[in-house]
């Protein structure tokens, strides 16, 4: 028996997603825009968005760990898959061979191991500056990085979303590197690196954030379209006398006597307690308060002026990545992959 309908809803507006794509695909100029499909695309489900990137025209794609090529390869031939944190053992090797997923060689140990598992098509990382994962410049005229058949020769800039001198600086760094080695394509910008010009863009963009709804520097607002579209139900009202709390620790404490419902969305999902102090949900164009704490699956709103609404009425979580970001200090990545698995099913 299949389980009855939940009381959240997760709508992924893939028309919106795969415009967004088309959007940043056009900004990359001569450049063709990848997809940052890992952390299930972002928290918003592989299954959902990886087949309106694809028909999009979207033709490469990534994501951090082994463990995510299987779903993703369900969707797009494995020669299109980039895994980013490479091979870090004799098993990935075979995994890789035997999958057809691209590794992402970071480092000389594993530009060695990927030799000796028999070699070929993979990508390199060059750090320039973020210090993360990737080879350093000095280390490109190393005879195993020499010796790798490279396809993406890339690197990743670290302050992209800011109007910073160190962007300049890595682009400048990965430059000095392209003569030094045989690759076929290159790659440095992220969603916010794309918008610092052409010059960043290389071969292959790699947009994430922007994809899904994120704005990650303030001249892309107008382009990018809002993704993800959270519901959650009441599940009770509740009459309040003047002096009655609410939630743990009764922060909240009713200032007359009031109408509130109870609503079925809390930390679990993803609503962070963060995200309570100011925040609201909305029906239609009306705004209900959150009142005290939220709780790991609930919260509580002011109902007061809503009389109509009822348990199995539905709200609106307001989930537009910058304001919510703003509102709740909580950075727009955070606010999509903490989405709790009961929102992604």
């Amino acid at each position: 028996m299949s389980p009855p309908e939940p009381t959240l809803r997760l709508r992924v507006d893939a028309e919106a997603l795969a415009a967004n794509w088309r959007v940043l695909d056009a900004m990359s100029g001569d450049a063709k825009a990848g997809a940052a499909v890992k952390a299930d695309a972002y928290g918003l489900g592989i299954d959902r968005c990886v087949p309106a990137l694809r028909d999009a025209g979207c033709e490469q794609f990534f994501v951090a760990h082994w463990s995510e090529v299987e779903a993703l390869a369900a969707h797009v031939p494995p020669d299109q898959i980039t895994v980013l944190h490479g091979p870090m053992s004799d098993a990935d090797v075979a995994y890789a061979k035997a999958a057809g997923a691209v590794p992402t060689i970071n480092s000389l140990e594993q530009a060695s191991r990927w030799t000796a598992g028999g070699g070929g098509r993979c990508h390199l990382m060059i750090d320039t500056g973020i210090n993360r994962l990737g080879i350093s410049a000095a280390e490109v005229s190393d005879p195993m990085i020499q010796s790798l058949d490279i396809d993406i020769l890339m690197s990743h800039l670290a302050c992209a979303d800011e109007d910073s001198v160190m962007n300049a600086a890595q682009c400048e760094e990965f430059r000095t590197c392209l003569p030094r080695i045989a690759h076929r394509r290159t790659s440095l910008a992220n969603s916010a690196g794309i918008a610092l010009g052409k010059e960043y863009a290389f071969d292959l963009t790699r947009p994430g954030l922007a994809l899904y709804g994120g704005v990650p520097r303030p001249g892309m607002a107008k382009a990018i379209g809002q993704v993800a579209h959270l519901e959650a139900a009441i599940l009770q009202t509740r009459r309040l006398r003047k002096g009655d709390r609410v939630g743990y620790n009764g922060e909240f404490t009713a200032p007359r006597d009031m109408r509130v419902g109870t609503v079925s969305i809390g930390y679990a999902d993803g609503f962070l307690r963060s995200r309570g102090p100011g925040a609201v949900l909305k029906h239609g164009p009306s705004e209900f308060a959150l009142l005290g704490k939220v709780s790991m699956d609930m919260v509580v709103v002011d109902l007061d002026t809503a009389e109509g609404l009822g348990e199995g009425d539905w709200l609106t979580v307001p989930f537009d990545l910058p304001n919510a970001a703003r509102q709740s200090s909580v950075s727009q990545y955070e606010l999509l992959t903490v989405l709790g698995q009961r929102l992604r099913v």
